[in-house]
């Protein structure tokens, strides 16, 4: 108990010791930053990593829930209809939150710099091959990681039989 104590006196000392800027809470960022945020994100197409978060979430808990009884799965099925249409719009929350995210680490002027440079044949170029690139570079990294693992085993393999130990 006398270490709890402690602790939190500790903690409560160190948070006044803070430069007062440090105990406020952030500036939120401009409209017109949260703006230029939504537009980066749109030309991304950002929503493509979440527009399916409501569906995708519903069905895991669905099958979660079936497992503990498979004898209600026609009433989960209908259920989950039930919450997937209830929460459709949920989703949107990510992108907003998402361009509070953006507008808070970039400046105003940053932003419109890269909604610039977005709209620029160089950004345009970026934002149609850059999923591809990182697609193909995603597969290279798995082929990879593959192939190396194949390897590894295999030295284990032969070390371990140095050893008299077949695995």
């Amino acid at each position: 108990m006398k270490y709890l104590s402690t602790l939190v006196l500790a903690a409560g000392l160190a948070l006044t010791a803070l430069p007062a800027s440090a105990q406020t809470a952030p500036k939120p960022p401009s409209a017109a930053a949260v703006a230029s945020a939504k537009e980066i994100l749109t030309m991304k197409n950002a929503n493509a990593m979440y527009s399916g978060a409501v569906a995708s979430m519903v069905q895991r808990v669905k099958e979660t829930l079936m497992g503990r009884n498979l004898n209600w799965q026609k009433d989960l099925d209908e259920v989950s209809l039930v919450i997937a249409k209830s929460q459709a719009g949920r989703s949107n929350e990510i992108g907003e939150t998402m361009a509070q995210i953006y507008a808070t680490d970039f400046t105003e002027q940053e932003l419109k710099d890269i909604v610039a440079f977005y709209k620029s044949p160089v950004g345009q170029k970026l934002l149609v091959q850059e999923p591809k690139s990182i697609l193909a570079s995603s597969q290279f990294m798995q082929q990879w990681a593959n192939a190396f693992a194949e390897e590894v085993n295999q030295m284990f393999r032969a070390e371990m039989h140095k050893r008299g130990k077949d695995l």
